[in-house]
């Protein structure tokens, strides 16, 4: 009688601690993926231009924020088309990125959408919104 209380009691214990760490375990722990199947939480985000899944601090192009006037830094990363007629921006707190269409200039590369322009001078990139500086290389 005595082992079958210890039993009872060991396998309470077993089940409340199961239940109390199922509580602890988020729902669908890993389970991230966008509508791309990119997971976010390893750091991967959807890129229109490579039609695939990327992350963005590891691409050549990074552009960092000009503003100092905040207590950090925000990066933009671009990412080029293989035929150089497009860029592909991915600034920082946006959802998703921003493509831009190169456009004819005689000064520099230059790549256009709304109020957006990217430029590239010599090995320099520089982002602008509304004639504005906002990042640059």
């Amino acid at each position: 009688m005595k082992n079958v209380k210890q039993f009872i009691t060991a396998m309470a214990v077993v089940m409340f601690a199961s239940g109390v760490s199922a509580q602890l375990t988020p729902k669908g722990a890993g389970s991230d993926k966008d509508k791309h199947g990119c997971k976010g939480s390893a750091g991967y985000t959807f890129s229109v231009i490579k039609n695939d899944c990327v992350r963005i601090f590891e691409e050549k192009i990074q552009l960092k924020e000009v503003d100092n006037k905040k207590s950090y830094t925000s990066n933009a990363a671009v990412i080029l088309s293989e035929d150089a007629k497009k860029a592909e921006i991915f600034l920082p707190a946006s959802e998703g990125s921003l493509v831009l269409d190169k456009i004819a200039s005689k000064k520099a590369i230059t790549y256009k959408k709304g109020q957006y322009t990217l430029t590239k001078n010599k090995n320099a990139y520089t982002l602008k919104l509304a004639n504005k500086v906002v990042f640059k290389s």
